[in-house]
């Protein structure tokens, strides 16, 4: 093990783009040392952390790893605890989704759709943090914050199975706020996000046309973007540090339409 890392540390999964790129970012603008994960885009990741390295001076590494294969998430706690001697936030973003956008076609899933799903968005939440906990409880601040969804709290989005993965990690949250202290363990929940992965899914001119409608009817007459989600996140690892079991909607106020 290398000497204790002076910077905090914090794991981000799936951050190589989007939110947690724009997480790994914020983070190390404020001085973390940094590990990314990413389950094939390695190249991309390893540019995060170059731009990381760039904004404040830290270090980080990034680290190629499937979430849902145990093994993996112990080898990133492992490589992390490796290069810096300690782990003091964990940001769970890895995520998937099968789009099938027409929920009342039950016939676009299949178990397979599901299990993958799960496999990635809840199993593979898990698994971080049975590995990272040791190492979280030895920290000052630690804390694990959960990329969810408000697909999980309106049973909305891309598929049934990706609403009904981000409803069981809002419960996972809760449970594991109520019995992991010190640890605070919370969760942000996006709605639309301005990005390339939304984009994909819903093709340009769908994604054009709901970011126009949401940004003219939502009471805050916005929608969020990587760098919005990222805040929240921050705001859970250092600002809040009496907060726990929470789930942050970040939405611009879609839920609150009747």
């Amino acid at each position: 093990m290398s000497n204790l890392s002076k910077n905090p540390v914090a794991i981000i999964t799936g951050g190589s783009r989007g939110i947690g790129a724009a997480t790994a970012l914020l983070l190390a603008s404020k001085g973390w040392n940094i590990a990314i994960t990413c389950s094939s885009t390695l190249e991309d990741a390893n540019c995060i952390i170059k731009k990381c390295e760039k904004v404040n001076n830290i270090e980080g590494i990034a680290i190629q790893a499937d979430v849902s294969i145990d093994e993996e998430c112990q080898k990133t706690i492992q490589e992390t605890v490796k290069k810096w001697g300690r782990i003091d936030a964990l940001i769970n973003n890895a995520g998937t989704s099968k789009f099938a956008w027409d929920h009342s076609d039950l016939e676009q899933l299949d178990v397979d759709d599901f299990l993958r799903i799960y496999s990635v968005n809840l199993v593979g939440p898990y698994q971080m943090v049975k590995h990272a906990k040791p190492y979280l409880l030895k920290s000052s601040n630690p804390s694990i914050t959960n990329i969810s969804s408000i697909a999980g709290i309106k049973g909305i989005g891309s598929s049934v199975a990706y609403a009904a993965s981000k409803g069981a990690l809002n419960t996972m949250t809760i449970s594991m706020a109520r019995n992991l202290g010190p640890i605070r363990v919370n969760a942000v929940c996006p709605g639309f996000v301005e990005g390339e992965w939304l984009k994909a899914g819903l093709g340009d001119e769908m994604f054009n046309a709901a970011k126009e409608n949401l940004e003219l009817k939502v009471p805050l007459k916005a929608v969020a973007n990587p760098d919005s989600v990222a805040q929240s996140v921050f705001s859970f690892v250092e600002i809040n540090k009496i907060v726990t079991g929470q789930l942050l909607i970040v939405d611009g106020g879609h839920h609150l339409e009747l």
